[in-house]
């Protein structure tokens, strides 16, 4: 194993001498080519505390928040948190942390795992805890639909007797496949109060029951499928004691993100006993992370830099955009690159009639099919309410000259996230 671990540190080192990006995940490409036993052995050897978080949307913040909690009450921590989030990004990341005889010196490994490498990741080890954020409709190209990777999720994860599980119960598909599982399950939500809405959104992935297959009834909804349900066929409904936290602080905008704060909260609570008040303390210093409400200046304008890359998550970022109390301009860029997926058809079921009021400057790979979904929205088609740019250089730098007081919010999928990052920063960091 050592002579494995050195070549592979020795490829991160050429990987950041030549500036190929820190979450370059040859490094664990090569170990797993040279032992597809890498992971076991690793994990055989260091006896530290691991953690997956696996779902669609909020794996990374998630992961830093728990991260952020554990650092600050003294416990040493490795994260993949540059999203290399594959068998290799794992490996890749035991490499950058280990010494050349594969000793982890630490207390607590966070991953963030795709959702089609949770199943196999489990293979290689029985994880302390597993946190499920969502399911939401997600480069079907990839992954197909959603029941198709619960199912996965549900026979890879059902007979881990030793491993905690930390579910978000708003999601009826999460719920229903955790009620099999032979580990303890604790489940977190959002708090009731917060939830105002009271009719099912076009963009839903999972409102029918998936035990009888009768469609749920909700009481209340948080967004997308997200809420309070129960069956009017079956005994599935949400169960009672859901953990939420009340009165926080924090940077955070967003109902999806009271979700992150919830999970990571309650895993820190009974994984690692820290107590309630010591969160709420330490939670207002946490910043978002990289791409996700990542704060970022360029040419002394604050810009705001959202992830988007599907329905539920590009609607949230929306809503956050429209809750500034200032004036704001909005750049939307739309990749189809292989981190993004493929297909971009679901661009259809965001709701961009909600800004079209707004200064909209569009670009990306894929920016005509963005401005055609645009000119859908407009109640005057032969008005032009936005730009397009295919240099996404060219798009920032007009945003930025043709605005003055307005708040700017870039709206990005993850790719295009990257480029933006690396234009704003000038540096490329992954």
């Amino acid at each position: 194993m050592a002579l494995i671990i050195i070549l592979s540190k020795l490829i991160l080192y050429i990987g950041r001498f030549l500036k190929l990006g820190s979450g370059s995940t040859w490094p664990g490409e090569i170990a797993l080519s040279l032992d597809k036993d890498f992971l076991k052995k690793t994990f055989q050897k260091n006896k530290l505390k691991t953690i997956l978080i696996a779902g669609t949307n909020g794996k990374t913040t998630t992961a830093s928040l728990i991260k952020f909690f554990l650092e600050k009450k003294g416990l040493k921590v490795i994260h993949n948190r540059e999203g290399a989030n594959l068998l290799n990004g794992a490996a890749s990341t035991i490499i950058k942390y280990s010494d050349f005889n594969g000793r982890l010196r630490y207390d607590v490994a966070i991953f963030e795992v795709d959702e089609n490498t949770l199943p196999l990741i489990v293979k290689e080890f029985a994880p302390t805890a597993v946190v499920l954020n969502n399911l939401f409709r997600d480069q079907l190209d990839r992954y197909g639909e959603v029941n198709t990777i619960a199912l996965k999720w549900q026979k890879a994860l059902k007979n881990l007797k030793n491993t905690k599980f930390f579910i978000n119960a708003d999601d009826p598909l999460l719920y229903y496949i955790s009620r099999s599982f032979s580990g303890k399950v604790s489940y977190f939500g959002l708090d009731r109060d917060l939830m105002i809405g009271k009719e099912i959104s076009h963009d839903v992935d999972s409102i029918y029951c998936p035990s009888c297959g009768k469609k749920l009834r909700y009481t209340k909804i948080a967004f997308s499928h997200l809420g309070e349900f129960r069956c009017p066929g079956c005994s599935i409904q949400s169960p009672k004691n859901l953990f939420s936290l009340k009165n926080i602080q924090t940077n955070l905008q967003g109902k999806y993100n009271l979700y992150n704060i919830n999970a990571s909260c309650l895993l820190v609570e009974e994984l690692f006993s820290l107590p309630e008040i010591f969160i709420k303390k330490n939670l207002l210093d946490f910043l978002p992370v990289f791409g996700r409400q990542e704060k970022l200046v360029y040419r002394n304008r604050k810009i705001t830099l959202l992830l988007g890359k599907n329905p539920a998550g590009f609607n949230q970022a929306i809503d956050v955009v429209l809750n500034q109390s200032k004036k704001v301009s909005l750049l939307l860029v739309l990749n189809d690159r292989v981190p993004d997926g493929r297909d971009v058809s679901w661009i259809w079921d965001v709701d961009f009639e909600k800004v079209t009021n707004l200064p909209i400057f569009v670009s990306g790979d894929r920016c005509y099919d963005m401005a055609l979904r645009l000119k859908y929205c407009l109640d005057r088609p032969n008005q032009n309410y936005f730009s397009t740019f295919e240099n996404l250089n060219v798009s920032i730098n007009q945003l930025i000259d043709t605005t003055e007081n307005e708040e700017i919010f870039i709206l990005a999928t993850y790719s295009a996230m990257l480029e933006v990052r690396r234009i704003l920063l000038g540096r490329r960091l992954l």
